[in-house]
């Protein structure tokens, strides 16, 4: 399916319920605020519904941790992407429309290193834990990949062994580039994360048996100023056509 096939389809499939689109007669201009771990396929379909619905989207990236503090905050967007349990949270306390919130895709963490590097074996837990024992550093995020791992380097008793050589995330740069600069030797984070970064080689996904799977959801926000066309968006995100968009980056529908 080329992505003109999919901007048409997923018009059709959006249009009888959100009065959105071709049709429109204003363009709005749309605020979204979310963590990059939906960025890939999100830039994908973005740029096919501004080009069917004509509406304007602002886009700002922030971490996991950021984002939720500054929308709990009371930092307002029409739309929030950010992990399901976050999304609920905020939901939770007021911040965000419960009847707006859609599931948009799932990502695995995935493992790289620098390109041309020694490859390492991450067929199993034991291989990844051995690979971490040898790497002189190491580098993960602060959202939910990096929560992981950090928690399984404390399940192996790590933690204090590896201490002095994990890498300090830095704010909104992928954990890949910092790997492709040769400041971390072994880098994970979410798959479609990797996926684009320049200068490394992406081993693949965290073998099953040590693997977490993220899901990513958006609300719309409580105050949010154009909130049928945020629902638009939401619809176009989740729409069935858009999920070729969504698993050639490297994720999953839900």
């Amino acid at each position: 399916m080329t992505f003109g096939t999919l901007a048409v389809a997923a018009t059709i499939a959006i249009a009888a319920g959100t009065a959105m689109v071709t049709g429109a007669a204003t363009a709005a201009e749309i605020s979204v605020l979310g963590s990059p771990g939906t960025r890939a396929p999100y830039v994908i379909l973005v740029a096919g519904f501004q080009a069917e619905s004509g509406h304007q989207v602002t886009t700002e990236w922030g971490s996991v941790v950021t984002v939720t503090k500054r929308v709990a905050g009371g930092e307002t967007a029409d739309v929030i992407m950010l992990p399901r349990p976050q999304i609920d949270d905020l939901i939770r306390q007021g911040r965000l429309r419960a009847d707006t919130r859609v599931d948009v895709a799932t990502s695995g963490i995935g493992v790289a290193i620098r390109a041309g590097a020694p490859r390492i074996d991450i067929s199993s837990a034991d291989g990844v834990r051995n690979a971490l024992r040898a790497a002189r550093t190491i580098a993960f995020s602060t959202g939910p990949s990096g929560v992981h791992i950090e928690n399984l380097i404390a399940k192996w008793g790590l933690t204090a062994e590896f201490k002095s050589k994990i890498v300090p995330p830095v704010p909104n740069v992928p954990i890949g580039e910092i790997v492709a600069r040769g400041d971390a030797d072994i880098g994970f984070q979410q798959v479609s994360e990797l996926l684009p970064v320049t200068g490394i080689d992406y081993l693949g996904p965290l073998p099953p048996e040590i693997q977490e799977t993220t899901l990513f959801a958006a609300a719309v926000h409580t105050d949010a100023r154009n909130v049928a066309a945020a629902r638009a968006l939401l619809a176009w995100l989740t729409a069935p056509e858009a999920a070729a968009a969504i698993r050639r980056t490297g994720m999953q529908t839900p």
